[in-house]
């Protein structure tokens, strides 16, 4: 399968430049980055994709098999990278693909030039015995999975306020929640227990390349302990907060979240 087509890939901005490869969130597609994809056309290469079963990307690609774990979504990456051969790119990792990049550039750190991870968490559930604060008790996740089981929909139109955290511009949680009800429910369903139940904590100490760890001021779905504990995991990481709300960023402030990305791209050629 040519995976151009199968992820949807497009490819914009400065031929010459260096790359800056997007990757979106559970229950969104590419469009997420469409406010801060101008300001990096001007300097970078700039590559946006579909998860397979999101967005536009080809539905026949997905099967429960490949796409039970982080595992087929970190393949898709690789070959994405391979198909493209443009050299080391920056990858960008929103949410639970934060974790997708740190288990990407282990596998093969030469084809990465940096990691930029935007609002990550290794980790959703609370580790009373360690001490790591995920966000969610067990329970919760539990809870959390089982009204996505019993009513996709609903669900969606519940969470996905909470998850954009902005309830003065509701037209941000209307979005969110239009691109979460345009999901396949069963592919929904699957990857929502890649994303919450995942445990990617034990990864972060082998990332060997250099590292921004991006996380917004107040975001219920990622507190700052999070990013705190992930940059404290990474070694020569840095931290940044940005001054924004919420769990996307990349809509709710996008000027702010270009520069970070393009400032820390630029510090590395």
């Amino acid at each position: 399968m040519d995976v151009r087509s199968r992820n949807q890939v497009r490819v914009s901005g400065r031929p010459d430049g260096p790359v800056v490869m997007l990757a979106h969130g559970f229950g969104c597609d590419q469009n997420m980055w469409r406010l801060v994809v101008p300001a990096l056309e001007r300097d970078y290469t700039v590559v946006v994709f579909d998860h397979v079963g999101a967005g536009r990307s080809d539905l026949s690609a997905w099967n429960r098999e490949r796409y039970s774990s982080l595992d087929g979504y970190v393949e898709d990456v690789l070959e994405i990278c391979r198909e493209l051969d443009r050299g080391p790119v920056t990858f960008v990792g929103h949410s639970v693909s934060a974790s997708m990049g740190v288990l990407a550039a282990a596998r093969e750190p030469e084809r990465f030039a940096g990691l930029v991870l935007l609002t990550p968490s290794p980790c959703f559930i609370d580790d009373p015995a360690t001490g790591y604060r995920g966000g969610f008790s067990a329970q919760d996740i539990e809870e959390l999975l089982r009204s996505l089981d019993a009513n996709y929909l609903g669900w969606s139109g519940a969470m996905a306020p909470v998850i954009m955290g902005n309830p003065e511009r509701p037209e941000l949680g209307d979005e969110l929640t239009r691109s979460f009800c345009a999901t396949d429910p069963e592919i929904a369903r699957t990857f929502a227990r890649v994303t919450f139940q995942s445990d990617n904590r034990a990864d972060l100490a082998g990332v060997d390349v250099p590292t921004l760890v991006a996380q917004c001021a107040s975001d219920a779905i990622a507190p700052p302990e999070v990013g705190a504990f992930v940059h404290a995991q990474i070694a020569g990481s840095r931290l940044v907060t940005l001054d924004a709300t919420g769990h996307c960023p990349q809509l709710s402030a996008p000027e702010q979240t270009a520069r970070a990305i393009s400032a820390f791209a630029g510090s590395l050629r």
